[in-house]
């Protein structure tokens, strides 16, 4: 109400001030009647702080001395050492793989071979754009770990239909 009677001038803005302070007044007072608590309810509060243990009185001075979340130069800054950290080990991860599937393909490997294939898209990949190459090993990795939990008898490792016929199949043959 005040920023409104700020807008107006002469009589309106009179009207609109003697109503802001008499809503203030009204405000003031019933601050004043309103119950203290009394020690009872600090008691209890002694009381509950005591109960929570050594985690509660760790959170609590955890609250009064963290920064406030309004510090946006330190998260900014955070947030960048973490981005160039994940880039980084992204690479490293990319290249450690890039040198195990070099180290896989056959010295005598022919044009077709599954392995000498992968390797040589692999290092193109690697040649015209590394950071598709990294993404696309983090892609890669996921997969691998999603195939070890199945294979590993995990949850969701159920069998398809179409290998329980292919593994009847190779039994009854």
């Amino acid at each position: 109400m005040a920023k409104r009677s700020a807008t107006h001038g002469g009589e309106a803005r009179r009207i609109l001030d003697d109503k802001a302070a008499r809503l203030l007044a009204a405000y003031a007072e019933d601050l004043e009647k309103a119950p203290r608590p009394d020690n009872g309810t600090a008691k209890r509060h002694e009381k509950v702080q005591r109960q929570r243990g050594a985690l509660g009185a760790l959170v609590e001075h955890i609250g009064q001395h963290a920064s406030p979340l309004g510090d946006a130069s330190t998260t900014r800054d955070e947030l960048r050492t973490l981005t160039q950290f994940r880039s980084t080990w992204s690479r490293l991860s990319a290249d450690r793989r890039l040198t195990q599937s070099q180290a896989t393909v056959p010295l005598n490997a022919g044009p077709l071979n599954s392995h000498h294939l992968v390797d040589r898209s692999l290092r193109l990949m690697r040649d015209v754009s590394p950071e598709y190459l990294n993404r696309f090993m983090s892609y890669v990795d996921a997969l691998l770990g999603l195939d070890r939990l199945n294979s590993a008898g995990g949850p969701g490792s159920a069998v398809s239909p179409r290998a329980e016929k292919k593994a009847a199949r190779s039994k009854s043959g």
